[in-house]
């Protein structure tokens, strides 16, 4: 039985020590991470350039993602992101400070390809070269405002803004502006009810 647990007690230093330096790799690929952040998600950066911000206080287990030299990626203080969540910056990607988002969230500012079959047909290629022209494909900043909580599965697409305090319901695909302190949900997202003073 002590072997047993001698065995046990090694392998859980061993996690622990490779999730250490999952954080420590992780961090050292951003531009900024503020005070006792913890980032053990991905970062990936597909071309030079771009910014990853990331405020104190965080928890950062999904993917950051940035695909052109403008890519921008702001993440406030308090954040929560949760494992298998994407956020696939092209342009920018703003989460203001108190925000959960749950796990396997997309949060993406673009369309990724051309509504054009003659343009989209050359993605895979170009993907494969490693290259992409964005300006065939449209984008726009997505902001996900102060306290704001995504369920899980949550898909925001791009242009949108999520109010402040608002929640989607998990599952949703938010294709609009949700206003704030309201609950939303249902592909396309709409809302259901507002949040009223007394639970804010």
């Amino acid at each position: 039985m002590a072997y047993i647990q001698s065995i046990a007690g090694r392998i859980v230093s061993a996690v622990r020590a490779f999730a250490g330096s999952r954080n420590v790799s992780a961090r050292s690929r951003l531009d900024a991470c503020g005070e006792n952040s913890v980032v053990s998600g991905w970062v990936d950066r597909h071309v030079p350039g771009g910014r990853i911000e990331v405020g104190r206080d965080c928890s950062i287990h999904g993917t950051l993602k940035t695909a052109t030299p403008e890519a921008r990626i702001a993440i406030g203080n308090n954040v929560f992101i949760a494992g298998h969540t994407m956020l696939d910056c092209i342009c920018g990607i703003s989460i203001e400070d108190d925000v959960l988002v749950s796990y396997e969230c997309i949060i993406s500012d673009s369309d990724h390809h051309s509504l054009s079959l003659s343009v989209r047909a050359n993605d895979n290629l170009d993907w494969r070269r490693e290259y992409h022209d964005w300006t065939t494909t449209a984008n726009e900043p997505v902001r996900i405002c102060r306290g704001a909580w995504l369920g899980a599965r949550v898909i925001v697409l791009k242009g949108v803004t999520i109010g402040e305090g608002s929640v989607v319901g998990a599952g949703s695909v938010v294709t609009k502006d949700v206003p704030p302190w309201c609950v939303a949900a249902g592909n396309p997202a709409r809302v259901i009810r507002e949040i009223p003073e007394n639970e804010r």
